[in-house]
């Protein structure tokens, strides 16, 4: 059963975004410039795939349909439990010596992807919009979308202008449900500045949905039906569930377990039914249903600031760059090799994340 499922997962894959294009089509439909781009990435989606499917047959290399880049190694906030402080990618500004990639550097990167059939690419920190200098660069490649996690915190008239200009940069803006919920974890006054972003990219019409982080405290509330007509009425068009990875001692009872990963799935069965207007996204979620979770290129992997191929952003380990070799050698790292071949990505874990719980595994694969 495993296998069958396992060889039905870049269709799998494929099938899925051309369903969130498709109903992203449909719900800006009321929006011309709006439903005009949707139409174009849906088309230009089915033309990657077959693009995909054709450097698997000819190349033996199998593209994953999406990437995830953190941009950013600083941020305005500090909020509890953060994956990118505790793995070292987001420092404070004062306090940051790391090594970041040019605009340009990122932009070449973003068009070899176009170019092999990867349209999307989620765009994480830091904040990213600490760094306006790469988010007007690779703007610039327009057969991508970027989903850009951030706190909503910064986006102003400037960004505004910006976003309204680019439609391919769409703004994923985190809170934890409630205004208590999220300024406790994210700080005083947090969840109105991000209200606040929602409204101003309502009033422009623009798509733009939001990530919540997910707890077996917090599931029930931010999956219910009056939390979800809250965020349709600030305009919010999808929504990432994105299950807390403990990264703090202590906080392991907050992690989902088979219980909850099971109800989750069923919640957003009724969710996605009741709400045609709105996309429901959930990570890692379907990894069971997969044959395990979709890091090490097997559905992504991740870029670190630095150009660092990793296999997600909870492993942040790494044997090749991508900004040296490109990104067909780093699809072929031998860290993602070696992960792929001893099945970690099927490994046993109590739940949130596969590779993080078993990082000292992943970490003796380097050599």
């Amino acid at each position: 059963m495993a296998k069958s499922v396992t060889l039905d997962l870049g269709a799998y894959m494929s099938n899925s975004i051309r369903n969130i294009m498709a109903k992203a089509y449909k719900s800006v439909l009321s929006n011309p410039r709006e439903a005009k781009f949707a139409y174009r990435m849906q088309t230009l989606f089915q033309k990657s795939e077959k693009r995909r499917r054709k450097m698997l047959e000819q190349e033996e290399l199998e593209v994953p349909p999406f990437l995830i880049s953190s941009i950013s190694t600083t941020c305005n906030l500090h909020c509890k439990g953060c994956y990118a402080r505790s793995n070292g990618i987001a420092e404070d500004e004062a306090a940051n010596q790391k090594t970041t990639l040019a605009p340009e550097q990122w932009k070449d990167i973003f068009t070899e992807a176009a170019d092999m059939g990867i349209n999307f690419s989620l765009i994480a920190g830091g904040e990213p919009f600490m760094r306006k200098d790469i988010l007007e660069k690779i703007a610039e490649v327009k057969d991508m979308i970027f989903p850009i996690f951030t706190n909503g915190t910064l986006i102003g008239p400037s960004y505004m202008k910006f976003l309204k200009d680019h439609l391919n940069m769409v703004p994923i803006i985190s809170i934890e449900g409630t205004a208590m919920g999220t300024d406790e974890r994210r700080g005083q006054g947090v969840f109105k500045r991000a209200m606040q972003s929602m409204e101003m990219l309502k009033e422009e019409d623009l798509f733009f949905g939001t990530s919540i982080t997910v707890t077996t405290e917090n599931y029930h509330l931010v999956t219910s039906p009056d939390f979800i007509d809250t965020l349709r009425g600030y305009g919010c068009k999808i929504v990432f569930y994105i299950e807390y990875v403990p990264t703090e001692a202590g906080t392991e009872h907050l992690a989902f377990g088979d219980k909850e990963v099971a109800e989750m799935e069923a919640i957003l069965v009724e969710r996605r039914n009741a709400y045609a207007d709105i996309i429901f996204l959930s990570f890692p979620g379907d990894e069971k249903a997969l044959g395990g979770c979709l890091a090490s290129g097997r559905g992504f992997f991740h870029i670190g600031p630095d150009g660092s191929a990793e296999p997600c952003p909870f492993s942040p380990f790494s044997d090749s760059n991508v900004a040296e070799m490109g990104l067909r050698k780093a699809l072929q790292s031998p860290l993602f090799r070696k992960i792929r071949a001893a099945k970690a990505l099927g490994w046993e874990h109590t739940g949130g994340c596969t590779l993080f719980e078993h990082r000292e595994e992943i970490e003796e694969m380097i050599i």
